[in-house]
């Protein structure tokens, strides 16, 4: 054992370096053999993701968040021209279609001319002038405020005081995507106040264009672009605060076994759009126009065009025709479907843009 470990294990040693080292020469001055150039083509094949269309029940709600605001106070405009003649109501509570004040216009009348049949003598009488007076009424309830003062001349919708209503709205803004959800609701919606007591229906829902220069609320996101309001009012028995957070829940529309997609393979978000259908097993995607109505976010109904069983690209195709697949840029978007508890389209992110 003592003559292998002294000489036979230093020359093995010896043996396997020189081997080593007369591979590392052959290398470098005449390179490494290659396998043939087809060894080095890629052999993987990328295959589109294909659906089947389905039914399911869609209910097109949308949640807004929003806060607390007072309501703004509300001008009382003249509606006649004139002198203010009395000021009925003091500053302070009045109730709607109360007397404010009251406007008294004098008009001079032509004289009355009489002409004596006889001598043809004219007499020429004085006539008092036209007086009319005008009530001018509160046009809401509230908080009184006059800002004329007597024998002061208006016109026609001059300004001659505010009523403030002191009564309290939730207002919100809106994205281009969430207004057309929206087109056509109105009526109520259901209101969450942050800390506040539960869940209430507001009234007076009211949807329109935001104010120029208008900021998203609070829980907003701050990479969409405001191009709507929404607001309703607090009923009076609801204990709120002015700048307390809130979210608006507006339900605009149901439709139960409906044909539905998802919205990823759709080309359009709001009354028509595309999608590419398989007709055949190996078949290249045909597009086809299809009418939407309603959606959830993550999926949305197919009113004409699809039937449930058709097969369809799960992503829509980019000009290449390569299927574009969820957005990974854009991971509030993998958040919102988790959120929304569509764990299947919540994978698919994660395949694509996680690994």
């Amino acid at each position: 054992m003592g003559i292998t470990r002294q000489y036979v294990f230093p020359i093995l040693r010896l043996v396997v370096w020189a081997v080593i080292a007369a591979a590392l020469v052959k290398i470098a001055f005449t390179g490494a053999d290659l396998e043939p150039p087809d060894a080095l083509q890629p052999t993987g094949e990328i295959t589109d993701s294909i659906i089947e269309v389905s039914t399911a029940t869609v209910t097109n709600s949308v949640v807004v968040p929003a806060s607390v605001v007072a309501d703004a106070p509300v001008e009382v405009k003249a509606t006649a021209v004139g002198k203010v003649s009395e000021i009925v109501a003091a500053d302070g509570a009045v109730g709607v279609d109360a007397e404010v004040l009251r406007v008294r216009l004098e008009e001079p009348r032509e004289p009355l001319v009489k002409t004596d049949p006889t001598t043809g003598e004219q007499t020429m009488t004085e006539r008092k002038p036209k007086i009319t007076v005008t009530t001018i009424k509160a046009p809401i309830g509230g908080t009184l405020d006059v800002t004329v003062l007597k024998d002061q001349e208006v016109s026609v919708g001059d300004t001659i005081g505010t009523i403030t209503p002191g009564s309290l709205s939730v207002s919100g803004t809106l994205t281009a995507e969430q207004q057309y959800r929206l087109v056509g609701a109105a009526g109520e919606a259901q209101v969450t106040l942050k800390g506040g007591p539960a869940p209430f229906t507001c009234t007076g829902l009211t949807i329109g264009s935001a104010a120029p220069g208008a900021g998203a609320d609070p829980g907003a996101d701050p990479n969409a672009t405001t191009t709507g309001a929404v607001r309703c009012a607090i009923p009076g028995g609801v204990t709120a605060f002015p700048g307390l957070g809130a979210e608006i829940e507006i339900v605009n529309g149901n439709a139960e076994d409906a044909v539905v997609v998802p919205v990823s393979a759709v080309l359009g978000s709001s009354q028509t759009g595309k999608v590419w259908v398989v007709a055949d097993e190996g078949a290249e995607p045909e597009e086809r126009e299809i009418k939407l109505g309603l959606t959830d976010g993550s999926k949305i109904q197919v009113t004409e065009g699809l039937a449930a069983g058709d097969m369809i690209l799960e992503f829509t195709p980019l000009a290449d025709k390569t299927e574009g697949g969820p957005d990974c840029d854009d991971p509030s978007a993998y958040e919102k479907l988790t959120i929304n508890g569509d764990l299947e389209a919540a994978q698919a992110y994660q395949e694509a843009c996680f690994g």
